[in-house]
């Protein structure tokens, strides 16, 4: 009966000892901040319960040591491998996120210590742009294409209007320009030549009569 007792309690020990290493415990829990394949922001938590226990995880932004805002909350049940459940979340360098866990059976309703500290660099988003529309034909016709109003003149038509002729006879031949002008540029040395003969000629008739005068004596 000794024996029996002795056993008793060695299995009933062991057991204890296999129930405790089955139960969900906060160590079981742990969280990053990362980036998704799209250089998105994301939290991750993963539970590695091997016993199953349903869990609910609940993330929160911290601000000055108190909640900012809930990120949000979804319920994991860990396996051996490991569970894992995401939050979509912008987050920035060094931000402070307060992750609680609750288990359903109550075996665990606590906060993962300490806080999860968001890395010091953000995420790069890989998104490639949308490449630009090519702009479709327009029915309106350019300005080239439009008939303009006015015709431009060729060179041939002359939009200057022609020199109407003076209805005022023109000189004969020979005859000067003073009608004209009313003056000419070479009348000053046409007097001058006309005043040297009449003086060579008054001077020939007087020396001819005093040459008769002194024939005659």
């Amino acid at each position: 009966m000794r024996i029996l007792g002795v056993a008793s309690a060695t299995a009933a020990l062991a057991l204890g000892v296999a129930g405790n290493a089955m139960a969900c415990n906060i160590k079981d829990f742990s969280a990053v901040a990362e980036c998704d394949d799209n250089g998105k922001g994301i939290i991750t938590v993963t539970d590695v319960d091997p016993s199953g226990v349903k869990a609910t995880v609940s993330v929160y932004l911290e601000s000055n040591g108190a909640d900012a805002k809930l990120v949000g909350e979804e319920t994991v049940v860990g396996t051996r491998e490991g569970a894992t459940v995401s939050f979509s979340e912008d987050w920035l360098p060094k931000a402070e996120y307060r992750v609680h866990i609750k288990a359903a059976n109550n075996s665990v309703d606590e906060d993962i210590k300490p806080n999860l500290v968001a890395p010091a660099e953000a995420c790069t988003t890989t998104e490639t742009p949308p490449a630009s529309e090519t702009p479709e034909p327009s029915d309106t016709p350019s300005p080239s294409d439009e008939p303009s109003d006015s015709a431009t003149p060729s060179p041939a038509e002359s939009t200057t209007p022609a020199t109407t002729g003076s209805n005022a006879p023109s000189p004969a031949a020979g005859e000067s320009n003073l009608a004209e002008t009313g003056a000419n540029s070479n009348t000053p040395v046409i007097a001058g030549v006309a005043g040297a003969f009449v003086l060579v000629g008054g001077g020939a008739v007087f020396f001819g009569m005093r040459r008769r005068g002194a024939t005659k004596a």
